[in-house]
């Protein structure tokens, strides 16, 4: 019985706490640290000089990148250009919607000479109705005069030359013209049959 030595069963001293004890014994936390470096150590090394190198390349491409956008360049340079382009661009905006407006106003007036054309019309009719002629025959010519009128403006469309099915002699009621083949009513009478 040389020194007081601890057992498995022995009690701990009375002023002990497991949080000192947890202190007094070395952590084998370091010693894996260590063993990674010594395994691994040159491989990290390369590693971490290869993300230098590859941020080091990065960094001159974006200190690079807002000079050869031309884009961004010429509208730093020259303001005046793109205010040139923008006015440019209204003013073709600007014809374009003049010319849409003066199309706008065409239509109208022609649209309102249809109409008036119309009331006219109407007016005649009324008017030869009221005399007791036959307003058909001046609806016609003013219809015609109308279309005629149309016509003018649009392209007039050639129509093809269309040769008759039948020939100038062919009367169904008669037989003549048709051919070889005729219809002849049958005899009437007494059927004969048994």
């Amino acid at each position: 019985a040389a020194g007081p030595r601890r057992g498995a069963g022995a009690a701990p001293p009375p002023g002990w706490a497991p949080c000192r004890a947890a202190r007094a014994h070395p952590r084998p936390v370091p010693l894996a640290v260590g063993s990674v470096l010594s395994s691994y150590g040159w491989y990290m090394l390369l590693a971490v000089v290869a993300v230098y190198l590859l941020v080091q390349k990065v960094s001159r491409s974006l200190a690079a990148r807002p000079s050869a956008r031309p884009g961004a360049a010429e509208a730093a340079e020259e303001p005046d250009v793109v205010v040139r382009r923008q006015e440019a661009l209204a003013a073709a905006r600007l014809r374009m919607q003049e010319e849409l407006n003066a199309q706008a106003e065409k239509y109208k007036e022609k649209q309102r000479q249809l109409e008036e054309e119309r009331r006219r019309q109407k007016i005649a009719m009324w008017e030869s109705m009221q005399e007791g002629k036959s307003y058909k025959g001046n609806l016609k010519l003013n219809q015609q005069e109308a279309e005629s009128g149309a016509s003018a403006s649009a392209v007039p469309k050639s129509k093809p030359n269309k040769k008759p099915l039948r020939g100038g002699g062919y009367n169904p009621l008669s037989g003549e013209g048709g051919g070889t083949c005729s219809w002849r009513p049958s005899r009437r009478g007494p059927s004969a049959g048994g």
